[in-house]
């Protein structure tokens, strides 16, 4: 027997009624998970995937910093360093982070519109193995011969006379296949979002992860065909005889950093806006405030995306480009700040005067904002294309990305987890533990990377296996290389936590949060329907309402509607 919600009868208040009521059981045994297309399945499998993935990419990262910690150090090889770059950057940006958005949007989205399911179930499902056989052809190349051309695969070092063995194929063909799964599930996303909201809710009532999702998956649609383009390209000169990027024989090696960045430089908001998503509905809970600014919020999620697409070449700046064209390139990136500072704006006003509870969700928005706005302060030097002349390929870069990206992306994510966990399990996460790892992952971070900033100022280039002891810069790298080991447990702590609570956690109930949106509005876990009967939305705070009905239906019993 499962706890779910009804309507009340016509002629009663419209306040949603708890009842017992028998739902369908979910199946049980592994072969069940393997053949699923419950969008809840789905995306706790994304979420596991997509852990152990970042697992993976952790380990790469520390073996790198221990390279680094000294000077003139011989840990690793060149071949094995550079083999290292290319997969910790390749297995972080596609098999982490993009599967672990593609498992909050799976589990979430259709539970924050009133959906029982995704709008193409098995198309989701198809998504997901096609994820899972991406990861394993690209992990299976450790075995072999891993690429060593960087996680971008700038030609010519991804060309057949710089890398003839099968690694920079096995990128490509794992780019291939997570870029049909994105695109399946990015139409996927559009249409369930599009054609699939509750009664009542309209644009101005979606909520805000929901914007970042769908314009996600339209940042999805549009690039995906340009960087499969681009690697068929690549794989059609490796093998079959052509020159598109090769300069020896009348091809460009430039074309590949037009299309490799009109893929990436988007990526990077496909990475970051539903990290935004997260904080817009972290915030506002746990302020006990409505947010402020929700349509401005929703707007410039827009506007990021559309400005977004428009500066690929900000990466370039060092390749010859007419003088016109940096000048463009510049000011269309400084645009980019007006939408994004609209929302921190708005984040910053919806804690302003509220009535702050300081749970763990919070804190890891508290250490989004703080770390994202710096990352967005030093991408305004970078914009400049004079700075980036002196700053291009350094150190400087590598800490302005994870800034960017760890602060865009991962921290904000670290908070949906915290946040939505109990949903997802029914159980609470161990408070005291959580913020002891938010601790050590934010002191973690800052110190690996702020000092990077200062590496990269003294001139310490970057995807390089040694250097010289110049300049304080083993220093900066020792500092640098004992921070990632105290972000490392951090995030240890997290995954230690989540296993434990999984059987030892308190019970979390249908609501722990007194949340805002309608995915609280089911039991914890929900049933596999998702709901019986959706209530109608009349504004973009759904469950407040409710509760205020609620409320208002115990303070007068004589009116309140008979059980069923």
């Amino acid at each position: 027997m499962a706890t779910t919600q009804i309507a009340p009868t016509e002629t009663a208040t419209p306040i949603p009624q708890i009842v017992t009521h028998e739902v369908p059981r979910p199946q049980r045994g592994w072969i069940s998970w393997l053949t699923t297309t419950d969008h809840k399945r789905l995306g706790i499998m994304y979420l596991v995937a997509s852990w152990m993935f970042f697992m993976i990419g952790g380990v790469e990262a520390l073996m790198m910093r221990l390279q680094l910690a000294q000077a003139d150090n011989t840990l690793v090889t060149p071949q094995t360093y550079n083999a290292l770059v290319t997969l910790h950057g390749t297995t972080m940006v596609f098999l982490f982070l993009m599967p672990m958005i593609a498992g909050f949007g799976n589990y979430l989205v259709p539970l924050m519109i009133g959906a029982r399911d995704m709008a193409f179930p098995r198309l989701n499902a198809l998504s997901f193995w096609l994820f899972i056989a991406g990861g394993v052809v690209f992990c299976g190349s450790i075995l072999f011969s891993p690429p060593e051309c960087g996680w971008t695969c700038y030609a010519p070092l991804s060309e057949k006379a710089y890398s003839p063995t099968g690694g920079v194929d096995a990128w490509i063909f794992m780019v291939h296949l997570l870029g049909v799964g994105s695109f399946v599930g990015a139409l996927n996303f559009f249409v369930t979002i599009a054609n699939m909201r509750a009664p009542g809710m309209g644009w101005g009532r979606l909520p805000l992860f929901c914007w970042a999702m769908l314009t996600q998956s339209i940042l999805l649609i549009i690039s995906l065909p340009v960087i499969a383009g681009a690697v068929t390209l690549l794989l059609t000169d490796r093998h079959f005889g052509t020159h598109f990027y090769d300069a020896t024989n009348g091809g460009s090696p430039i074309l590949w950093q037009h299309l490799f960045w009109f893929f990436g430089h988007p990526e990077v908001y496909i990475l970051v806006l539903p990290g935004f998503g997260v904080i817009s509905e972290v915030l506002p809970v746990f302020a006990r405030k409505p947010i402020f600014g929700y349509k401005a919020i929703a707007a410039a999620t827009l506007g990021i995306a559309f400005i977004g697409s428009l500066v690929w070449a900000h990466h370039m700046f060092t390749i010859p480009l007419p003088y016109f064209l940096l000048v463009f390139f510049t000011l269309a990136t400084y645009l980019v700040a007006i939408p994004t500072g609209v929302k921190i704006f708005n984040w910053i006003f919806t804690l302003w005067r509220g009535q702050i509870e300081f749970t763990v969700p919070m804190y890891f928005a508290a250490g989004f904002l703080a770390t994202f706005l710096l990352g967005g302060v030093t991408g305004i030097f970078l914009a400049t294309f004079p700075v980036d002349w002196q700053l291009h390929d350094t150190y400087f870069v590598v800490a302005h990305f994870h800034y960017t990206i760890v602060g865009g992306a991962v921290l904000a994510f670290f908070a949906g987890i915290y946040y939505w966990f109990p949903k997802m399990t029914g159980r609470m996460l161990n408070e005291r533990m959580g913020k002891t790892s938010f601790w050590l992952i934010l002191a973690g971070f800052w110190i690996t990377f702020l000092i990077q900033h200062s590496a990269g100022l003294e001139g310490m280039p970057r995807r390089v296996y040694e250097y010289a002891d110049v300049n304080n810069l083993e220093l900066y790298n020792l500092i640098s290389t004992i921070g990632s080991f105290i972000l490392a447990a951090g995030v240890l702590l997290t995954g230690y936590n989540v296993i434990r609570s999984l059987k030892k956690g308190p019970a979390a109930g249908a609501d722990p949060w007194k949340a805002n949106t309608l995915e609280w509005f089911t039991t914890s876990p929900p049933p596999v329907n998702n709901f019986d009967t959706v209530p109608r939305v009349r504004s973009v705070e759904p469950m407040k309402d409710i509760r205020r009905q609620i409320d208002r239906q115990t303070r007068e019993p004589e009116r309140a509607p008979a059980g069923v």
